[in-house]
């Protein structure tokens, strides 16, 4: 039996990408007041897809583990297609945004494409949302202001809006943190 990236059994399928994606975001924090290494970021998306949205499909857990790789890092689409095929790839292109456009423009165009995302990317998009909602309750970026926080949950309930019927666990818990901040359903 041959084994290569296409090949082999899931769980190494799931190392690849994670080492794949822990290489490419290895000088990278994230935004919290203790630097939390970025790879957690990834990391979390992916875990809460398997355990609180029971997703086992391996091409949408591996696009979790490097939904950020080409938007954060030198990476390009075709090594992703490359090294972990064309389904995931397509599935990081859809939620990959566009770093040469103007963050409100990136953040439009998040609402206008999720109707129109498929399933994998809809559900990369949700778990990846609870994961940023969670940790801006957990504490603010610095530099954040609490008016800020609140304009981000404002904006994430609207990017939620057309990702429904996706995933009714993903969605309740995003729902709950919603009214928690006084945002409408």
């Amino acid at each position: 039996m041959l084994c290569g990236p296409a090949m082999g059994s899931e769980a190494a399928r799931l190392l690849e990408a994670a080492d794949f994606a822990a290489r490419k975001h290895k000088r990278q924090r994230r935004k919290d007041p203790e630097g939390t290494p970025y790879i957690n970021h990834p990391i979390g998306v992916a875990r809460i897809l398997s355990q609180e949205a029971g997703v086992t499909d391996i091409a949408v857990l591996q696009a979790a583990l490097l939904h950020d790789t080409v938007e954060d890092t030198d990476t390009t689409f075709s090594e992703i297609e490359e090294q972990f095929g064309e389904e995931v790839r397509q599935i990081v292109e859809e939620v990959t945004d566009d770093k040469m456009l103007p963050k409100m423009e990136r953040k439009r165009l998040q609402i206008e494409h999720a109707p129109h995302s498929s399933q994998g990317a809809k559900l990369v998009k949700l778990a990846d949302k609870l994961y940023n909602l969670r940790d801006l309750n957990r504490c603010t970026p610095a530099g954040w202001s609490e008016e800020r926080v609140q304009e981000y949950f404002l904006w994430a309930s609207q990017v939620v809006k057309g990702l429904r019927e996706t995933s009714p666990a993903l969605e309740e818990k995003l729902q709950q943190l919603f009214r928690e901040r006084g945002l409408p359903e």
